[in-house]
């Protein structure tokens, strides 16, 4: 049965697939954050793959299919910026600082960590991009010289913490202006965290959706600079 599993062409697509629909039905069931689809469908097919005693290469063989999806699913993020373009022109000062703000702050915390628990300088960079969406911080794990896997897994957490915990953290610091809301959870926490971004407001959505993509490129600049601090 595993083997006739493993020559599937798209075995990995289908497990990949099938995990995160099975997340996504629990979390509408019982409505609880920590059951993010993302994060039970890791868990579920890690489990499977585990227990099956199935090779990974088989497995990414098929899932490597999903990848190519990952760059137009983030340009389709510009929609519902588009909509809310008004709201953007209104608050663009106040918008871009949060950005930046996030941004350094996210370097200085990655800075902190490093001289905290004494990392080394590829450690040190290989966290630099965990809070910008995976197709840019792999290149600019790969540029400085990190650990992409790492710096992958990294980014994975980061947004399902993001999107976990975003509600329970605006609401501790009583952030209610939709416009910052949008710009703090793109900002820390990616795609991922925008998806919650989006079921809280289309605003919300939408900032966060132009947060992702600023703050990338932000992070272009600034992690080569951060990278001699350590």
């Amino acid at each position: 049965m595993v083997d006739l599993i493993q020559k599937s062409a798209y075995f990995g697509m289908v497990i990949s697939l099938g995990a995160f629909f099975l997340g996504s039905f629990l979390k509408k069931k019982f409505k609880w954050g920590l059951l993010n689809p993302l994060l039970l469908s890791i868990v579920f097919t890690v489990t499977f793959l585990l227990v099956c005693k199935i090779d990974y290469n088989y497995y990414y063989e098929g899932a490597k299919y999903l990848n190519y999806l990952l760059t137009p699913a983030t340009v389709c993020l510009a929609i519902p910026l588009f909509e809310q373009f008004e709201v953007l022109k209104k608050s663009k000062k106040a918008v871009f600082i949060g950005i930046i703000s996030g941004v350094v702050t996210s370097m200085l915390s990655v800075l902190a960590m490093a001289v905290l628990f004494s990392f080394s300088h590829k450690e040190y960079v290989t966290f630099l991009p965990k809070s910008i969406t995976t197709a840019i911080g792999i290149g600019v794990s790969e540029e400085l010289g990190g650990y992409v896997p790492i710096t992958v897994a990294v980014i994975i957490i980061t947004g399902v913490l993001g999107n976990v915990m975003a509600e329970f953290v605006l609401k501790l610091f009583h952030i209610d202006e939709p416009v910052a809301k949008g710009i703090a959870i793109g900002t820390a926490s990616h795609a991922v965290g925008t998806t919650k971004a989006m079921e809280l407001g289309d605003v919300e959505g939408a900032m966060s959706s132009l947060s992702i993509v600023v703050s990338g490129m932000i992070t272009v600049v600034s992690a080569s600079l951060f990278a001699k601090l350590w």
